[in-house]
């Protein structure tokens, strides 16, 4: 075992491991590293707990001939035998190393995973805590199939790379942390503004969107009649019936109003493409909630969806240090009036004529009616295969 070989990953560490801007990379490179001043790693395991509504951690194994692999872990993870009953979660838990020679006869097998690691041929196991600076505990393990196990050498450059490893774990992990939230309450690309520096009260770009504001209706009599979990299991298998579809054809979902969702999909150097894709999630979503309605007839689920196009300003709005990035504007507007137009006309799915002028032959004129806040009437326009939904309105 070469010392300064692994002071060489001591000191890239404490660097920061900047060569390698993917969290994968940075523990391929101190295995291949390693390996190559002679320490006999044959797997390297890292688990980071972390905070997203989904996943409860991520899990990089390293092996000599796939590199490093990547899976997320679920948090029924946590429930199953396999991960109570093992060492990782008595580092997690202790924050002290663990360590099996497995190689010797007598060597205690006092976890399941023990008994196939020997099976595998593993000949010494080693499981270091990586103490973050918050308390939590999360880990790396260590694996040889070497005769004898790891020497006191190798054991001491492992441990050597542990502290500088965490300090790195970490940053990588809040960097995560930041864009999973960010992500996941604010939008992926409004979130990538805000990360990129965009949070000055005020800052704000004109955009050309698709725009979509769908309702739930019934929900004030929904929210009378049923109890509050049952309520909000509800909600979110409703939003579940919109947002993937959403995401899937290019949209962002900006926010959630109550039973209300607002999103809106970007358009760059042709509208047509992006209309036709907004069209198909909406369309996408429509069924979906009414197979909704067809597996809970007690719940009454009915949708309503406003698709315009224009101009908004897409940014920061608020006050003091309580922002919200959030589009506003008279296109905004519109599509909000047009959903509640939808609904006074029985019809699931209304456009705007800027809208529907971009759809071909999908959208029929229904009429032209006052709309709040607008001098002028507007031209609603419907689906063909909604034509026999209540009209009113002048025509």
């Amino acid at each position: 075992m070469d010392p300064s070989g692994t002071q060489a990953v001591v000191d890239w560490l404490m660097d920061g491991a900047r060569s390698t801007p993917l969290a994968q990379e940075v523990l391929s490179e101190i295995c291949q590293r390693l390996t190559a001043c002679g320490l006999p790693l044959w797997r390297a395991v890292v688990f980071v707990r972390t905070l997203h509504p989904q996943i409860v951690g991520r899990r990089f194994v390293w092996r000599p001939d796939t590199g490093t692999v990547v899976t997320d872990g679920s948090f029924d993870l946590l429930d199953r035998d396999v991960f109570r009953n093992s060492p990782m979660t008595h580092v997690a838990a202790t924050g002290e190393a663990f360590r099996r020679r497995l190689a010797d006869a007598d060597c205690p097998l006092d976890y399941p995973i023990l008994h196939d690691l020997r099976a595998e041929g593993i000949t010494d196991y080693v499981v270091s805590p990586l103490r973050f600076t918050n308390g939590e505990v999360h880990f790396a393990s260590w694996a040889t199939l070497q005769p004898g196990g790891f020497t006191d050498a190798e054991i001491a450059a492992l441990d050597a790379i542990i502290i500088p490893l965490t300090r790195v774990a970490e940053i990588r992990a809040l960097h995560r942390v930041a864009n999973v939230l960010l992500s996941t309450y604010v939008g992926q690309n409004a979130g990538g503004r805000v990360l990129a520096g965009q949070i000055r009260r005020g800052h704000t770009d004109e955009i050309h969107a698709a725009i979509w504001l769908s309702d739930m209706r019934g929900f004030t009599k929904l929210a009378d009649r049923l109890a509050p979990q049952a309520l909000v299991d509800l909600l979110n298998r409703y939003f579940d019936c919109q947002v993937p579809p959403i995401l899937e054809h290019g949209g962002e979902v900006l926010k959630f109003m109550g039973d209300g969702l607002l999103a809106i999909f970007p358009i760059g150097a042709a509208a047509a493409p992006v209309c036709a894709q907004a069209l198909a999630a909406a369309l996408a979503a429509r069924t979906n909630v009414a197979a909704l309605q067809g597996a809970d007839d007690d719940s009454g689920v009915r949708f309503g969806l406003a698709l315009h196009v224009g101009d908004v300003l897409y940014g920061n709005i608020g006050s003091g240090n309580r922002l919200d990035f959030t589009t506003i504007g008279p296109a905004v507007n519109l599509a909000a009036r047009l959903e509640k137009l939808a609904g006074q006309l029985g019809r699931s799915i209304v456009a705007s004529q800027g809208f529907a002028n971009h759809c071909g032959g999908a959208f029929a004129p229904i009429g032209r009616f006052a709309v709040a806040g607008f001098a002028s009437e507007q031209t609603a326009f419907g689906l063909h295969d909604e034509a026999g939904a209540m009209q009113t309105g002048s025509r």
